[in-house]
């Protein structure tokens, strides 16, 4: 199948047992990276995935290429990363849909999310229809999506 095949992605519900495929592609990203891998612990997806929140991701023949996790108690997208090799395909918008539908209907009236300021991810939030705040003293860019404005 070719790439563009929508139907040869499959997109659902990230299980516990997906962690390592998960970190693999937040670690595979060349903008936002973590200058070290150990602040996002295995307990912290643990945590997302089956406490505080909940996670999807694409995979395309069998490979994890990309996940967006959403947190309820601070109605925030935690995290959203799709492999480079995979990027322009539609993937983060569809992963980004599924983490703000869920928390809108969880009840969120607004989600926040922050990201590198200057990067193709800030340009990305802003294409799709999210409100760029202040820019934090890390670096990061504030961003928010409200419910009632959202077609």
């Amino acid at each position: 199948m070719a790439w563009c095949e929508v139907s040869s992605m499959n997109f659902r519900e990230a299980e516990i047992e997906d962690i390592p495929a998960l970190s693999d592609v937040r670690q595979s990203v060349k903008e936002n990276i973590l200058s070290d891998i150990r602040k996002v612990t295995r307990e912290m997806y643990v945590a997302y995935l089956s406490e505080s929140g909940k996670g999807w991701l694409c995979e395309i023949e069998g490979e994890v290429v990309g996940f967006s996790v959403a947190s309820v108690e601070d109605a925030s997208i935690w995290a959203l990363f799709v492999k480079p090799s995979y990027e322009g395909r539609g993937i983060g918008k569809r992963l980004l849909r599924l983490a703000t539908d869920w928390l809108f209907e969880m009840s969120a009236t607004s989600i926040a999310l922050s990201t590198d300021a200057h990067t193709r991810a800030d340009r990305f939030y802003e294409e799709q229809g999210w409100q760029r705040g202040e820019l934090k003293p890390d670096g990061e860019v504030c961003y928010r999506l409200y419910k009632s404005g959202r077609t």
